[in-house]
Formats: C-alpha cells, sequence, structure tokens
C-alpha cells in the first residue's frame, strides 16, 4: 500500500510530505496505481522546483518506493497550489473503489 502523509502548519499552510511504499495492485512496472501516483508526485516536485523560488529538500528512495518532502520555509501561493493539484489526483485515486485499497492519505498537523 502507499502511505502518503501530508504536514500542514496550524495556519492550514504545506509544510511537507512523506510517501512511502508500493501499491502491489500488480506486477512490477504494470502497476497502474504506482504509476499514477508516482506521476502525480514527480510532477509536482517538478514543477514547484522549475516554477517557482520555494526552498525546498526532497530525499527518495525509488527501490523503497519513498520521497520525503519539506519547504524550508513558507511556500508560496503558486508552491501550495501546485501540491493542492497534487492532492487531488492522489485523493481521486483513493476515492476510486478499484484503487481504494491500495493507497492511504492522511493530514497531520505540524
Amino acid at each position: 500500500m502507499i502511505k502518503v502523509t501530508v504536514y500542514k502548519t496550524d495556519r492550514h499552510e504545506y509544510a511537507g510530505f512523506d510517501m512511502h511504499g508500493h501499491a502491489e495492485y500488480s506486477d512490477p512496472g504494470k502497476d497502474l496505481v504506482c504509476a499514477a501516483a508516482s506521476a502525480l508526485v514527480i510532477n509536482a516536485l517538478n514543477s514547484i522546483e522549475r516554477f517557482t523560488d520555494d526552498e525546498t529538500t526532497s530525499v527518495a528512495d525509488e527501490e523503497a518506493g519513498s520521497i520525503e518532502f519539506r519547504f524550508k520555509s513558507r511556500p508560496s501561493h503558486d508552491a501550495g497550489l501546485l501540491l493542492d493539484s497534487m492532492i487531488l489526483g492522489l485523493e481521486e485515486i483513493e476515492a476510486s473503489e478499484e484503487y481504494e485499497p491500495y493507497i492511504d492519505i492522511i493530514f497531520k498537523e505540524v
């Protein structure tokens, strides 16, 4: 199962997120859930890097299926919007009856 933990401040601003695990919906290389979640996350991180001036850190381990992403300071409006878009896509996967058992998204205040 893919587990996504999204961290938000008491002001409802993003602090970062962690994504760990593999969906195991199908065989490696054919897993639609992993591919979709990975594409959403990687695109969001690349977009934040390219289209904003936000300073971030990220650590990824492809084999373990993990990404840990943090903002170094308050995120810009654009970076927040990009994460909103990523989370919307992940929540749509989670809302699907077929894919829901393979992904879990939780929010934590930091």
